[in-house]
């Protein structure tokens, strides 16, 4: 699988004070990128500067295989985007609105934007009615739907849900996923929402404090993802010198809230009860559990990774 988007030592200084620092990344043809990073991280500059909206201060960025070059904009054709908060001619409507980007982008397929408005939920809201009168979420709705509107190879998209709420999110993943899967679109999505990343990447690139600290697999997250069991009890105190003492436990936190994690493999839940209810500690829940996306980003992000995973190179 040919690689659609790559970065090289990409940078970008603001103000003497480097906000993006040496970013290798790589983006395979076909599939979806889910890009994670805290608030402030860095997600929107870099993407910034893949669609050509900021230039950087220093590296490289290839796109379709070559690299960019100032004063050449040929492949904005091929890409379609959502950088942070979609903005549109208010007063026009929406179908007005992409009239006018498929005009200026050179595209002249009239029945792709029906198609578009189609396929974003848009289709039956008054055709004259002015966006300045749609709430958030059909904003960003008619975003996506002008994005994807010229049928582009690469769609990078900033926090694409905003605003929606839960069954809104649940169409979009599924219009997202049809666009990977029968379009043959690649896509880069940042989000906050972890579980919608989860559930819809091929890839994860991680950045925090301006570095990419991980670029790695759905898979290989999913085969480190280690089931536990999680018990909450009455008294976790007691629980704790319990688990010690007689299974000899050492592997195990405390989350707070009497909830307790056990990673020890050979701890059965009815084994885990039984012992508990023998020494008069309550249970009010038991549970066996695989250790989440949001588990394995928040263990990058404050222990600091600073390097691509060794056992994932053989990706690039």
């Amino acid at each position: 699988m040919s690689i659609i988007l790559q970065t090289k030592r990409l940078s970008k200084t603001y103000k003497k004070k480097e906000v993006i620092s040496g970013v290798n990344m790589s983006v395979r043809q076909g599939e979806i990128y889910g890009f994670l990073g805290p608030n402030g991280a860095g997600k929107t500059t870099v993407m910034r500067m893949v669609t050509g909206l900021v230039q950087p201060t220093s590296g490289e960025i290839e796109l379709f295989g070559e690299k960019q070059q100032g004063g050449s904009y040929e492949w904005m054709k091929r890409m379609g985007s959502i950088i942070e908060y979609p903005i549109f001619y208010d007063h026009l409507s929406a179908h007005a609105n992409l009239e006018l980007h498929c005009e200026y982008m050179g595209y002249y397929d009239k029945a792709a934007i029906a198609n578009a408005l189609e396929m974003t939920g848009l289709s039956e809201v008054e055709r004259g009615k002015p966006v300045k009168h749609f709430s958030l979420g059909m904003k960003q709705r008619l975003g996506i739907a002008r994005a994807i509107c010229t049928k582009p190879e690469l769609l990078i998209l900033d926090e694409p849900v905003n605003g929606m709420d839960p069954s809104g999110i649940r169409e979009l993943r599924d219009l997202f996923r049809m666009l990977s899967k029968e379009y043959g679109m690649t896509l880069l999505i940042s989000s906050h929402i972890l579980q919608e990343i989860e559930q819809l990447a091929d890839t994860i690139g991680v950045i925090n404090q301006g570095r990419l600290i991980e670029e790695v697999s759905m898979e290989r997250v999913r085969e480190s993802q280690s089931e536990y069991v999680e018990v909450t009890v009455t008294d976790s105190k007691k629980a704790v010198l319990v688990l010690e003492d007689k299974l000899s436990i050492a592997n195990y936190k405390v989350m707070g809230q009497g909830a307790i994690r056990i990673y020890d493999a050979g701890v059965t839940p009815v084994e885990l009860n039984r012992l508990l209810v023998q020494h008069d500690i309550g249970v009010e829940s038991l549970n066996k559990k695989s250790r989440s996306l949001e588990e394995y980003f928040l263990g990058l992000i404050e222990g600091g990774g600073g390097h691509v995973m060794e056992a994932d190179q053989a990706r690039a």
